[in-house]
């Protein structure tokens, strides 16, 4: 099991299989977009599977594929019929923009894995393409009512984007009212390669759902995991609920489970924190399972117990894009 320094479990790994998407979102990366690591430097699938073996033994149960765009790799599923195999792991979800996922939701059910969060900052056509760069609303779209028309667990990650998209935060709600699905939003960070910083913003979770109250004033709250990063809501005669995430406010660091390394093996401790180590030529050495606890085990030792801790740490921590560190 691991405990990290200030005595929380860490039994949850997002891991991210590729920095690269097939979307533009401004929020994401610089416009001019991000030099994408070459292929032998990102872990290949075999690397993925014995990371994964090497983290369930040290008490992970939950992992979280990440991108980039996860389906961007052709050869994901590999990994993740590996995955649905492995004892000891109680639930793989996959983030995914849902441009590529078609083709493969058939075997993601059958494999039993259903929970998909979906990232939608737009409901509206013309807006979905103006803040992803690409025409691709209709794939999303069909997709996204697929996948909860086969019963998958899906949540729908929104980011309020002041003068980009919130005027489609009482429109994506309308999702929840029709189909059993969890609209969440999430705060914007100042996460884009360098090129965008802020100490405020305009549209933190209690505006959003100041916001909601206004046409829906009876929503009421749910129980939610003590480590949960979303405060859920329920609105009467909704099929689905909604929740907020203040990933910019950080009011969920004191319960934090979890733990992410990148595609090219960065362990990354907390959002707001530089890489405190990396794990790509310790596997592609020798003793390469031991070296890797031992670095887990460290870089787990010692975290910073929130976001803002964290921050005053290290300088030009929003250097990255999102894409590059597993959103």
């Amino acid at each position: 099991m691991l405990i990290d320094n200030h005595n929380r479990t860490i039994n949850y790994l997002r891991l991210a299989v590729t920095d690269r998407c097939n979307l533009r979102c401004n929020y994401c990366m610089p416009s001019e977009g991000i030099d994408f690591v070459k292929n032998d430097k990102l872990f290949t699938i075999d690397e993925l599977c014995r990371l994964s073996d090497i983290l369930i033994s040290q008490g992970i149960d939950k992992i979280r594929i990440t991108g980039g765009e996860p389906f961007v790799r052709k050869d994901l599923m590999v990994l993740l019929r590996y995955l649905s195999g492995l004892e000891g792991l109680r639930d793989i979800s996959v983030t995914t923009n849902a441009t590529l996922i078609g083709p493969y939701i058939d075997e993601l059910k059958a494999l039993g894995i259903k929970n998909i969060n979906v990232s939608l900052d737009a409901i509206d056509k013309s807006t979905f393409e103006r803040i992803t760069g690409r025409d691709q609303y209709d794939v999303v779209h069909n997709n996204l009512i697929r996948l909860i028309s086969e019963g998958f667990n899906v949540r729908i990650n929104f980011i309020a984007l002041e003068g980009q998209n919130t005027q489609d935060i009482l429109p994506v709600l309308e999702l929840a009212r029709h189909y059993d699905v969890s609209v969440r939003y999430l705060e914007e960070m100042p996460f884009n390669g360098g090129s965008k910083f802020f100490r405020s913003i305009a549209w933190d979770y209690k505006r959003i759902l100041g916001h909601i109250r206004e046409v829906y004033p009876d929503y009421y709250p749910l129980e939610s995991p003590a480590t949960s990063t979303s405060i859920n809501y329920k609105i009467p005669g909704f099929k689905g609920t909604f929740g907020v995430i203040p990933s910019f406010s950080r009011t969920f660091c004191g319960s934090c489970n979890r733990l992410r390394i990148s595609a090219t093996g960065d362990v990354i401790t907390c959002l707001y924190a530089k890489a405190s180590t990396n794990l790509r030529d310790i596997m592609r050495g020798t003793n390469a399972k031991e070296k890797i606890k031992e670095e887990i085990v460290r870089a787990v030792g010692n975290r910073s117990k929130t976001g803002f801790e964290a921050q005053e740490k290290y300088e030009n921590v929003f250097s990255n894009s999102m894409t590059s560190i597993g959103g």
